[in-house]
């Protein structure tokens, strides 16, 4: 979940304050952790940046134990060979860039703002961004062996007050029915002639494919980089994307367009490496008519009055009629891919009613004013895949909120345990790793009470 963009404008502070400090004020070395050193400006840096999180006590104290902590994670990752990938990190930096630039209102005025141009502020931003991912990943990896039995999480929650078990919101589970507006053949052929056009610029008048991508195309993700997509298996795409993707050769050439479930594409090879590879792509969709969108409107109408006429179930109209290939298979009900908490993910048919506005915030408005058992009118929502379709939805079931109990909510109360479990590994391991460090400290910098004692030797 993305955090409020005022937020982000307040560390674009920082990092414009840390500029101007680091210009005027001598620095100073405050801690040394192996052979990292943690500067003065580091940790007043972090006293002004709320997006770093909540600083309970002394921030002189917190904040460079934080730092230090991160640096004997980072000093593992290295060891152990964790890799985080510069598109990774650029497409995460050019997220919080741009919830910047929404917030001061433009790229200029953030450039004005912060005192220096965008690639500088990138720059900035990179190494911060790309140490929180590594650290991430090699706390992934200390802990992906952990593992809690049912045993002991009803051992863990037997004797706890039912004041103390972790409220559960109110669930619903949702049955869709889908009609996809009809789209002319016109405007089918309207867009291919779109994307040749695009290729033969590239191919023929020397414009980067990547220019166009940033111009044209509709994938709000991958055109802020130029439209990469990242290295991907083939099982991760689209197979009919992925058809012609993986069979391109030639990082100069473009492909012809190809259909998949979100549009209409044009794909350039990036590289490959091994079974994965890196793709450019540029995604335009047909657009759908006014007039398409009612005649599919009134088709759901009359779907939905053959069914209040008991001619055939909601359920059975969802798995024959319906045009949403998802929820066809399972009479029409809605899945929800959640993690588990040991890792991986799991399926469950229950959504929080911000799950679902997730999914998609139209349908979530609707199933809001549903009774179980009801249906609704039909209505238009846009789908997973950013396409506009028409729906009629039936609620289920709803659950109301209420406290956790190991019979409802086991997954739940499995995954408060499992990360008690990890957080023990983890501080073992911090005061483990204190132990074969040198850790040095200024003694103005000393009088503190750490999280984790062994800092001072």
């Amino acid at each position: 979940m993305k955090r409020p963009a005022l937020v982000f404008l307040f560390a674009a502070f920082t990092l414009h304050s840390l500029a101007q400090t680091n210009s005027n004020v001598i620095d100073e070395v405050v801690w040394v952790v192996g052979d990292e050193a943690i500067l003065r400006s580091d940790v007043e840096g972090l006293r002004r940046d709320p997006s770093w999180g909540q600083i309970k006590g002394n921030p002189y104290c917190v904040i460079p134990e934080r730092l230090a902590v991160q640096k004997l994670f980072l000093h593992q990752a290295a060891i152990d060979s964790i890799q985080v990938t510069d598109t990774q990190v650029n497409s995460y930096v050019d997220d919080r860039i741009n919830d910047w630039v929404m917030t001061a209102g433009s790229k200029e005025k953030l450039e004005e703002y912060m005192g220096m141009p965008m690639p500088q502020i990138k720059e900035e931003l990179f190494e911060r961004y790309k140490n929180e991912m590594m650290v991430n990943r090699m706390r992934e990896k200390l802990t992906e062996n952990v593992k809690v039995t049912p045993a002991e999480v009803r051992r863990y929650f037997k004797d706890l007050p039912e004041d103390s078990l972790p409220f559960i919101p109110a669930q619903v589970e949702v049955e869709i029915l889908v009609q996809q507006p009809h789209i002319p053949d016109e405007e089918i052929n309207r867009v291919k002639e779109e994307l040749r056009g695009y290729a033969d610029r590239i191919t023929n008048s020397g414009m980067a494919f990547s220019t166009m991508a940033i111009l044209y195309s509709e994938d709000k993700e991958s055109k802020k980089q130029g439209g990469e997509i990242g290295y991907v298996g083939r099982g991760e795409l689209d197979p009919a994307f992925a058809n012609v993707a993986f069979s391109l050769t030639d990082p100069k050439k473009v492909s012809k367009v190809v259909e998949s479930e979100f549009g209409f594409h044009i794909i350039q090879l990036v590289d490959k490496r091994g079974d994965k590879a890196n793709f450019r792509h540029i995604l335009r969709k047909p657009n759908v008519a006014q007039k398409d969108i009612d005649a599919a409107l009134a088709r759901l109408d009359s779907i939905s009055s053959d069914i209040k006429a008991e001619k055939f179930t909601f359920e059975d109209g969802a798995r024959y009629i319906s045009d949403d290939k998802d929820t066809r298979n399972n009479h029409g009900l809605i899945t929800n891919q959640k993690q588990r908490p040991e890792g991986g993910m799991m399926q469950t048919s229950k959504f929080e009613m911000s799950e679902l506005a997730d999914l998609s915030p139209e349908l979530a408005r609707v199933v809001d004013t549903l009774k179980v058992g009801e249906i609704s009118k039909p209505f238009k929502m846009t789908n997973k895949r950013m396409k506009t379709v028409c729906a009629i939805a039936k609620l289920k079931n709803r659950i109301d909120a209420h406290r956790a109990s190991m019979s409802e909510d086991f997954q739940v109360l499995k995954g408060i345990v499992l990360e008690k479990k990890k957080d023990e590994l983890l501080r073992a391991w911090i005061q483990e790793k204190q132990k074969s460090t040198y850790i040095r400290i200024n003694e103005e910098w000393c009088d503190c009470e750490f999280e984790y004692p062994g800092w001072v030797k």
